[in-house]
């Protein structure tokens, strides 16, 4: 699998780099990658189908100059910024069991927790798509799914200041059972694994071993341009 290390300049390139990753594998431009990012600059980013006006305080946002965008995978709200490790799978159908969206959340899942265990560290799956350390959230993942390749992506907290999430993202209406009605700065954690030691194991994870570096930035502009800049994107619900 080729790895591909690179953090754009704003949200909305970052954003639109994940997206364009998929249709460059989807129409045959390229293949299976991971790709490891960070973003310098806290953001809210929505899943495509979350609410605005139920998930984010928009007043705090405008006050503190944190930008709401929103991404083209399913999933909840997050908060993005200095110390959450994103990441980004673009992996192929011809991979068992990945067809079935139950099926390929179960195959990654158990990949990352997997990669992420150490002898004083269990890192377990909790709900369809989170990663926790004693029953609190480290990692959120989503998909986007096409005809022959799945985006996944997700996002590890290793030294995250926890308290801005409730600053800015409301508690959501859907919650999985094992988060019992927590408040954010209680139900999330960051990860024990250092930063460095987390990248590491991702790509030793996916064998993420030949380095990619072209990428897609025409589309990513033109993504950029049309989608991830455009009110109307972000206040589709």
């Amino acid at each position: 699998m080729d790895f591909l290390d690179l953090t754009l300049q704003t949200p909305e390139a970052n954003l639109a780099l994940d997206e364009a990753l998929l249709l460059d594998a989807e129409h045959a431009r390229s293949g299976e990658v991971l790709r490891l990012w960070e973003s310098p600059v806290y953001a809210v980013v929505l899943g495509s189908a979350s609410r605005l006006a139920e998930d984010v305080n928009e007043a705090a946002c405008r006050a503190d100059g944190v930008a709401i965008l929103r991404r083209c995978s399913g999933g909840g709200t997050v908060l993005l910024g200095p110390g959450c490790l994103c990441f980004s799978l673009v992996l192929s159908f011809d991979r068992p069991g990945m067809q079935d969206v139950t099926h390929s959340y179960a195959y990654i899942m158990s990949t990352l927790s997997a990669a992420l265990n150490a002898e004083a560290t269990a890192v377990t799956r909790s709900g369809t798509s989170d990663l926790v350390v004693n029953e609190r959230k480290i990692s959120g993942n989503a998909q986007r799914r096409m005809r022959s390749f799945v985006l996944h992506h997700g996002t590890i907290l290793y030294d995250f200041d926890l308290k801005r999430i409730g600053d800015y993202v409301h508690m959501p209406e859907r919650q999985p059972e094992y988060r019992a009605g927590r408040a954010h700065e209680e139900f999330v954690a960051n990860s024990p694994i250092p930063r460095d030691e987390l990248r590491r194991r991702l790509r030793d994870a996916w064998q993420a071993d030949a380095a990619r570096t072209e990428w897609p930035q025409e589309l990513v502009a033109r993504l950029v341009q049309e989608k991830y800049s455009q009110v109307e994107w972000l206040r589709r619900r």
